[in-house]
């Protein structure tokens, strides 16, 4: 009987000791995996929660990117020691967090979108414009901003990366590569965006305009290039939205009979000046890759060598639905009216008759 005794005491005290030694790996390992991948890391990574995405698949992306011990610990420890819920969202987190910190910072939904810079892009802007309204927004020079829209390698990505954007960018004679690219809208930046993201954002929107345009632009006998330059230079010489067809149609018309495109604004452009100045005789005989005018001692027909602003929908729209007519000519009164002409004697006249009547536009 005393040694049965003695057995059962044996075993509890082994059995006491097992569930000891089991309770005392269990606190060393969570104190293990609940400590942070590495203590002196800086190294913030962006890792994304994409809605409906789930605790466990939460957990098996956090470990393959490096931010927790274990995943399978991790789905513990949520599951039994958290009532958080783990909210979508893009988040900077880093190697020298905590699971604590980790499942916190997921729990709030503090995400990089909820911390958003909000940036209008007028159309018809140049994008010297865009990068100091970026510069305005962003801890970034106009200047860095400038230099990465021309960096040969983003440029191939871009390329690359979207149908629309093509080789055409590359020309040693365009000023800037991504001129007509940078989609004007009001976006939601992160916070911590860089100049690459920024313009990339652009980048992608305006493909999203042109994708309804795509079976257009297959068909069209201009190049994606050509028609976001034609684009721009209606949205600068239509006085109003609803007269870009109109423009269009005459421009096309101009094209086709190899005209010259007679545009000023190719020529503001071309020399650098805004439109609050006017032009000189220097200015009109410039020679370059984008002056239009007739009078420029190297006189082109066809289109300039790349966009002068960026385009609005309207003025996308306007190139894939012109207006057909037998209009080779068209001017604006200050009150922003159009008058379409098939002559330059109608044209002529036109012009004195707005003059007379104090409508023609003075700088």
């Amino acid at each position: 009987m005393k040694l049965k005794k003695k057995t059962i005491s044996k075993i509890l005290i082994i059995i006491s000791s097992l569930v000891a030694l089991t309770l005392l790996i269990f606190v060393v390992l969570s104190i293990n995996f609940l400590a942070p991948v590495d203590k002196k890391s800086e190294e913030v990574i962006e890792f994304n929660v994409p809605t409906g995405m789930g605790k466990n698949q939460i957990a098996d992306e956090l470990e393959k990117a490096g931010l927790i011990k274990n995943a399978l610990f991790f789905k513990f420890y949520v599951k039994f020691n958290s009532n958080k819920e783990l909210y979508a969202g893009t988040y900077n987190i880093s190697k020298s967090m905590s699971v604590d910190e980790i499942i916190d910072t997921l729990n709030k939904g503090k995400s990089l979108e909820n911390e958003a810079i909000t940036v209008q892009f007028i159309e018809g802007k140049r994008l010297a414009d865009y990068a100091k309204k970026i510069s305005e927004n962003f801890p970034y020079t106009e200047e860095e901003i400038i230099e990465v829209s021309k960096d040969k390698e983003f440029l191939n990505k871009l390329i690359k990366n979207y149908w629309f954007v093509t080789e055409d960018i590359l020309n040693d004679k365009i000023y800037y590569p991504l001129e007509g690219y940078l989609f004007p809208d009001t976006y939601n930046f992160k916070k911590n965006a860089t100049i690459e993201e920024i313009l990339e954002k652009m980048i992608k929107t305006l493909g999203t305009k042109l994708d309804v345009y795509k079976k257009d632009i297959e068909l069209s006998k201009y190049s994606i290039h050509e028609l976001i330059t034609l684009a721009s230079i209606i949205e600068l010489e239509g006085a109003s939205s609803s007269d870009r067809a109109g423009v269009a149609g005459v421009f096309y018309n101009r094209l086709k009979d190899n005209w010259t495109l007679g545009s000023d604004a190719t020529t503001y452009y071309a020399v650098g000046k805004g439109f609050e100045r006017d032009l000189s005789l220097k200015d009109l005989q410039s020679c370059n890759g984008y002056n239009t005018r007739s009078e420029s001692k190297c006189a082109f027909t066809g289109l300039p060598v790349g966009p002068i602003d960026s385009p609005s929908l309207a003025s996308l729209a306007a190139v894939f639905e012109p207006t057909e007519s037998d209009y080779y000519y068209f001017v604006a009164d200050k009150n922003k009216k159009t008058y379409f002409m098939k002559t330059y004697k109608e044209h002529a006249e036109v012009v004195s008759k707005l003059k007379r009547e104090g409508l023609w536009y003075e700088y």
